[in-house]
């Protein structure tokens, strides 16, 4: 099933979360929170300014993005847990290259 998110609104896959800890611990599922992280799968074309004129989204299908704990509402869809958003729900996205390249 094929899903277009109208306006500026995303569908967003959480990524998993680490299943322990920096020191090793394991953490249980029960005590897991949902992760703040997720890929976006689908972008509608943006949303309409004063003047009537059309405001492409800053994120695209594809990329990793933060979003805050409680954004967004959950849906099911072919099986699989997604979250459909608003952009300005999005708190920024992860560029891996870009991070390391200034790290070095």
């Amino acid at each position: 099933m094929m899903f277009r998110p109208l306006h500026d609104r995303i569908l967003v896959r959480r990524l998993e979360a680490e299943k322990k800890t920096a020191g090793g611990i394991i953490i249980p599922d029960t005590a897991k929170e949902k992760p703040q992280e997720g890929e976006v799968v689908a972008a509608g074309p943006g949303a309409r300014d004063d003047s009537g004129q059309l405001r492409p989204l800053d994120v695209e299908v594809g990329d990793r993005i933060l979003f805050g704990k409680w954004s967004g509402t959950e849906i099911k869809l072919d099986g699989e847990d997604l979250l459909i958003m608003k952009e300005s729900d999005v708190m920024g996205v992860i560029e891996v290259g870009t991070a390391a390249r200034n790290a070095a």
